[in-house]
């Protein structure tokens, strides 16, 4: 017998919650965008100014990455920008100074669970909610492993998103949708992290899935390169993940004004691209 995992959950007192900003977006008759960077590249300051970039220039949810050591799907562009970030001594403490920064915008911290593992699950769960962050998206955390992230994100009004992909089974993909809250992630294609020059013929067929099981939203990752791929996924998916396109543009401009307009402007592209309506 099938179960369908409803779209309902703990809302954290005071903040706008991931849910509401998707359930807002679907009722402007669009997908939400989600924007991804790496707290710490080039510098702590830098990266937190370049996350209120993208939100101005129309990011409706930020990711905020804790850069790891040993960044298991992330590609060489996220990689190397975490690398710099952790040689400039980034810390897990400045994850909670960005989503401060970020008050009023849902911000999701994107984390291996080593490092939360480590700084104590419920420690960080109270950290992240008292910096006002809205939940954790842990990629290598799978949820049978998890009965500990669960309980301190119950305890602390946290959002928790979890992965499926491609090759996920029927019964892989309810397993994660129940034990997620605010989204779950749909990794658009199996490897890394990194834009693409099409969208993942997967792409589509991942989502109809998950919706067999699921009342949740579905949002979609991994390869969104500019506004006409977000167009393409916005018309099957509940929300678009853009990562590297805003890691590529802090990466190639020459100072700190240009790399925040550069980022801005990549985040109008694509939010453009979530506001296109199908074709008649």
């Amino acid at each position: 017998m099938s179960t369908r995992t409803t779209h309902s959950g703990v809302e954290t007192t005071g903040n706008v919650t991931v849910g509401s900003v998707i359930e807002r977006a679907r009722r402007e008759g669009r997908a939400a965008l989600i924007g991804y960077l790496p707290v710490g590249y080039p510098d702590v300051e830098t990266s937190v100014a370049a996350m209120r970039a993208m939100v101005a220039g129309g990011v409706d949810i930020v990711e905020v990455g804790l850069p790891y050591s040993d960044p298991l799907i992330d590609g060489p562009l996220i990689q190397r920008a975490t690398e710099a970030a952790l040689a400039g001594g980034v810390t897990p403490e400045d994850g909670f100074t960005a989503v401060r920064a970020l008050a009023g915008v849902p911000a999701l911290v994107m984390t291996y669970w080593t490092l939360v593992d480590r700084y104590g699950v419920d420690r960080y769960a109270a950290d992240l909610a008292a910096a006002g962050g809205a939940g954790l998206i842990t990629p290598d955390l799978i949820p049978d492993e998890a009965a500990n992230w669960h309980a301190a994100a119950d305890r602390h009004g946290l959002d928790r998103v979890h992965l499926i992909a491609p090759t996920s089974t029927r019964d892989r993909i309810d397993v994660a949708a129940r034990s997620s809250r605010g989204f779950v992630y749909a990794a658009s294609l199996m490897g890394v992290t990194g834009e693409r020059d099409a969208v993942s013929a997967g792409a589509r067929a991942l989502v109809s899935r998950a919706r067999e099981v699921t009342d949740l939203p579905i949002c979609v990752g991994l390869g969104v390169s500019d506004g006409a791929q977000a167009a393409e996924i916005a018309q099957f998916a509940d929300g678009v993940i853009a990562g590297s396109a805003f890691v590529r543009a802090l990466a190639n401009a020459p100072d700190v004004p240009t790399a925040l307009s550069a980022v801005q402007a990549v985040a109008h592209d694509l939010a453009t691209g979530v506001r296109q309506r199908p074709p008649t």
